[in-house]
């Protein structure tokens, strides 16, 4: 469950005369959602993650936020669409908008959508737990490529303070999506509790002679991680990633902020000649400098222009 977070110029999250509110709310809603998943998944972890009433609404509550989530995502996706006037075809000249701009952010919902899926499938029960931590592993390792994606950026015009509320946001999410895939693995791995038989110690002990095991090693062999200690390990992993991805999107708040402001630090245009590309387009649609725009399409003024 984690953001983009990058230090584009080129990036327009709303109409024009309300871009940085609509960039405040899809940085307050991200709060909003890292701070319900991190109260859901903890309701869970204390409840044991077992089928009761309680833990059946934490479950709801967790998928409420995943879908919070990815409308957060969805949002960036679209607003850095949007920055670029839906030119994917600039991603030729400049491979880091394509690969983190555009392809984390579509990861991020992927994401987002297989763990709502797997919540679904918790709250289903019967047979559907084992594809329920299947799908959930699934998330999670999606989760950790574009968390990976997302620290992969290059600053030419970026000062030292962007950079740094770059890092402060990048680093918590990377570190939570880590443990978040620990918790899945854990989750995974854990072994079926073994049935609880009633016999008698006589007819324990009479099997035992005749194989030739003593009755405290019958009694005592390992049984590997069980259900119960394996949903704790995996519920606890998830909850310190939540946490993590709660401080995350706190200073991602911050950042955003902080680039709005009057002195806020440069920002990253652009490269390989895709901000140039995109300028001139724009250009050609709403010419400002007829002379120029007439020179660089090799065409005559008209007589009264001149």
């Amino acid at each position: 469950m984690v953001k983009l977070a990058t230090a584009r110029e080129a990036r327009m999250y709303g109409p024009a005369l309300a871009v940085r509110r609509w960039e405040y709310i899809n940085a307050g809603a991200y709060v909003f959602a890292a701070l319900l998943l991190a109260v859901a998944l903890a309701a869970l972890s204390a409840g044991g993650g077992g089928g009761g009433g309680a833990s059946r609404a934490a479950l709801a509550v967790a998928a409420v936020a995943l879908a919070l989530v990815a409308a957060v995502n969805a949002h960036d996706l679209a607003a850095h669409l949007a920055g670029v006037d839906c030119r994917v075809g600039l991603v030729r000249y400049d491979a880091q908008l394509g690969l983190v701009e555009l392809l984390v952010p579509a990861l991020h919902v992927a994401g987002c959508v297989l763990a709502v899926v797997a919540m679904a499938f918790l709250l289903s029960q019967g047979e559907r737990e084992t594809h329920a931590a299947n799908t959930l592993l699934a998330a999670a390792l999606v989760w950790l490529l574009g968390s990976i994606l997302n620290s992969c950026q290059v600053y030419e015009r970026a000062d030292g303070r962007a950079q740094l509320l770059q890092s402060s946001v990048q680093v918590p999410m990377l570190l939570g999506s880590l443990l978040f895939l620990v918790g899945a693995v854990v989750n995974r791995r854990r072994r079926p509790e073994p049935p609880v038989l009633v016999v008698s110690a006589r007819s324990i002990r009479s099997s035992n002679l005749a194989a030739g095991v003593g009755m405290h090693d019958a009694m005592t062999k390992p049984c590997g991680l069980t259900v119960t200690q394996g949903r704790s390990w995996a519920w606890t992993m998830c909850v310190l990633g939540s946490v993590l991805w709660l401080v995350a999107a706190v200073f991602n708040m911050g950042k955003v902020f902080v680039m709005h402001q009057s002195d806020a630090p440069r920002l990253e245009k652009l490269r390989g000649g895709a901000q140039e590309r995109l300028s001139r387009d724009r250009e050609g649609r709403l010419p400002l400098n007829w002379e120029e725009a007439a020179r660089s399409r090799r065409v005559a003024l008209p007589a009264e222009l001149r």
